[in-house]
C-alpha cells in the first residue's frame, strides 16, 4: 500500500485541532503511532478519542513547546521506548497588526511559541535521528513568501521556519534526515470561524464568503487537504524530497493578480 507508515513512531505538535489533528488523525490511520503534543488537555481528549474511533494508536502529551525543559522531557520519553521517525512542528499562534500597533509582549509571544517552539522540538529529537535518519516537517506559511497585510510578526516568524528548514535539511543530509516545510494558504479552521464571529457579529456569512475569495481558486482549504500532502512527505514514496517548502493555497502565491 503507497504511503504505508506502519512501525512509524510521529510527534504532531499542536495536535489538538485544525491542521494538527488532521495530520495526527492522517498519520495514525497510515498505520503510524502517533504521540500528540498540545497545550490544551480538552483538545488533545478529543482528538485521542477520534483516532481511537477509527483504530488509530495514538497518545498524548500536554506540552508547551515554548518551554524547553517541558520538550526536553517529554520528547526523551517518547524515544525512551523507540526512536521517532517523524516529527510534526505544527504547533503555533497568530497575530494580527503591521510594526506599529504590535507591541514587544506580542513579539516576543510569536517568537518564543512559532520560532523557538520548533527549534525546542527539533533540538530534542535531531539527536536521535542521527542515529537512523528521520523525517521533519515545519508548518510555514504563505506569509514567509509574500507580503500580506497585518501580518508582521506573524509573517517575521513563519520566515524564521523557512530558513530554518533549509539549515536543518542542508546540515544533516549525511545522517539521513529530511527536513521540508508546508506553507498553506487560508485554511478552514475553528481559528478562522472565531476570528471572524470575534471581529464581524452579525456578518459571518458575509465575511466568510469574502475571506474564501482571497484565494485564486475561490475557497479556503481544508484541513485534510494539508494532512494529505504532510502524509506524502512522510512516506517512503517522498524519500528523494528535502530541503523544499511546499505551498498549497489555491494559487495565492502565483496567481493573486494575474
Amino acid at each position: 500500500m503507497k504511503f504505508d507508515l506502519k512501525g512509524k513512531r510521529a510527534i504532531v505538535t499542536g495536535g489538538g485541532s485544525g491542521i494538527g489533528r488532521a495530520i495526527a488523525t492522517t498519520l495514525a490511520i497510515q498505520g503510524a503511532e502517533v504521540h500528540i503534543l498540545d497545550l490544551n488537555s480538552n483538545s488533545l481528549d478529543e482528538t485521542i478519542k477520534n483516532i481511537t474511533k477509527k483504530k488509530g494508536k495514538c497518545y498524548s502529551h500536554i506540552c508547551d513547546v515554548s518551554n524547553q525543559n517541558n520538550v526536553n522531557d517529554i520528547i526523551s520519553q517518547i524515544n525512551s521506548k523507540k526512536h521517532i521517525d517523524i516529527l510534526i512542528n505544527n504547533a503555533g499562534i497568530s497575530h494580527i497588526g503591521n510594526i506599529e500597533n504590535t507591541n514587544e509582549a506580542d513579539f516576543d509571544k510569536i517568537y518564543n511559541v512559532n520560532i523557538k517552539g520548533m527549534y525546542n522540538c527539533m533540538k530534542a529529537a535531531i539527536p536521535e535521528m542521527k542515529k537512523q535518519g528521520g523525517l521533519i516537517i515545519n508548518m510555514a506559511s504563505i506569509a514567509a513568501s509574500v507580503g500580506i497585510n497585518n501580518r508582521f510578526a506573524y509573517s517575521m516568524s513563519k520566515g524564521a521556519v523557512l530558513t530554518m528548514t533549509y539549515s536543518v535539511a542542508k546540515d544533516y543530509l549525511t545522517h539521513n534526515i529530511r527536513c521540508n516545510s508546508i506553507s498553506p494558504g487560508r485554511v478552514h479552521t475553528p481559528f478562522v470561524d472565531g476570528f471572524i464571529k470575534a471581529n464581524y457579529p452579525g456578518k459571518e456569512k458575509e465575511m466568510f464568503e469574502k475571506l474564501a475569495k482571497t484565494q485564486p481558486i475561490g475557497r479556503m482549504g481544508t484541513p485534510e487537504e494539508i494532512a494529505n500532502l504532510a502524509l506524502y512527505l512522510c512516506s517512503d514514496e517522498a524519500s528523494f524530497i528535502t530541503g523544499t517548502d511546499f505551498p498549497i493555497d489555491g494559487g495565492f502565491i502565483k496567481l493573486n493578480g494575474n
